[in-house]
């Protein structure tokens, strides 16, 4: 990721708009990570189509496929490290272990924060 989205120490989250998101697999391959990125964004760009033309069924069919997309990178679904730790997706880092990390943060590197 890059400065202005900080990776937590672990590599597992990146912190953007003072929330955590999850980094994709890092075990995946740079082929495989670079199709799952292909079809999700095919899927973003549907979802943008379907909402223009005010097509539910297709709206539901495109989510369905940005959800898979994201299940696949490990972005979404089961945790994709194996050490038992919880998910902290959409948390903020002061309610996570990764709260002294954020705070060592400055705000002038991080924007979003």
């Amino acid at each position: 990721m890059s400065a202005a989205y900080p990776d937590t120490p672990d590599g597992r989250y990146f912190l953007a708009k003072g929330r955590l998101w999850r980094r994709s697999d890092p075990r995946l391959s740079d082929k495989a990570r670079a199709a799952h990125v292909k079809i999700l964004m095919n899927a973003r760009r549907a979802v943008k189509a379907a909402k223009a033309a005010g097509d539910e069924d297709a709206l539901k069919r495109a989510r369905s496929a940005v959800d898979a997309a994201k299940c696949a990178l490990g972005e979404r679904g089961p945790v994709w490290w194996e050490d038992g730790a919880p998910d902290y997706t959409r948390h903020a880092p002061a309610s996570t272990p990764y709260a002294a990390w954020a705070e060592g943060l400055t705000i002038a590197s991080d924007p979003n924060r």
